[in-house]
């Protein structure tokens, strides 16, 4: 898998220009407030809409959203190693891969670029209520609130580690994580908002890695 980002500026502040049209270019852009309250607000319709208007037990409906929120870090991950990290062996391939994701290794500190833009977020919304819908029925209205709730936790999580210096308890495992996958081996610790996948498919960072890593200094 070919290395993406530059492994050698892990202090690198500033940013990309994506786009050569300034109107593409600024709605590219986003505060991590948008798509996370954008999330949230989906989620707590959704949940009501399963209250409601089914006949599915809450208790039965909320475990569908545990499963929702478990569905998310696996998809996380698959995304994260399968498509952002893909082989980019043809023009196309290197192009995407860039602006979706390689750009973000490039200019790590750069806040506006740590999450999708509102209008890709809320499609990405609609198409999972959508497929939801199709595979569960009724019960997409509980796990789609979970799926998003593990979607908007990500995006904390993902925002604090770039920004903020990491915490002195269990939680720095995931600065410490991210920090390995930006600055030191991008081919493992493909799991942001948990190390769960990682453990269990062998990409958890090796113990050199772990002796060896150092936390960038936060935005």
């Amino acid at each position: 898998m070919k290395k993406i980002g530059r492994l050698d500026r892990p202090d690198n502040f500033g940013s990309a220009q994506i786009f050569s049209n300034p109107f593409l270019e600024r709605i590219s852009r986003t505060h991590i407030s948008i798509p996370i309250t954008l999330f949230l607000s989906i989620s707590s319709v959704s949940m009501y809409y399963g209250v409601v208007t089914t006949s599915i037990p809450v208790g039965l409906g909320l475990a569908f959203s545990v499963l929702g929120l478990l569905a998310f870090t696996f998809v996380e991950y698959m995304m994260h190693k399968h498509f952002f990290h893909m082989e980019p062996d043809t023009p196309l391939k290197d192009k995407l891969q860039y602006n979706v994701h390689g750009v973000h290794h490039d200019y790590p500190k750069d806040k506006d670029r740590l999450a999708m833009p509102p209008f890709v977020s809320a499609a990405y919304a609609a198409i999972l209520y959508l497929v939801f819908t199709l595979l569960m029925g009724d019960f997409a209205l509980y796990f789609l609130p979970g799926f998003l709730l593990g979607y908007s936790g990500y995006l904390g999580v993902h925002y604090v580690v770039h920004v903020y210096n990491p915490p002195k308890n269990f939680l720095k495992v995931l600065w410490v994580n991210h920090a390995i996958h930006h600055y030191k081996n991008p081919d493992s610790a493909f799991g942001m908002s948990s190390p769960l996948w990682d453990c269990l498919l062998y990409t958890s960072p090796s113990p050199r890695d772990l002796s060896t890593s150092r936390m960038p200094s936060s935005a």
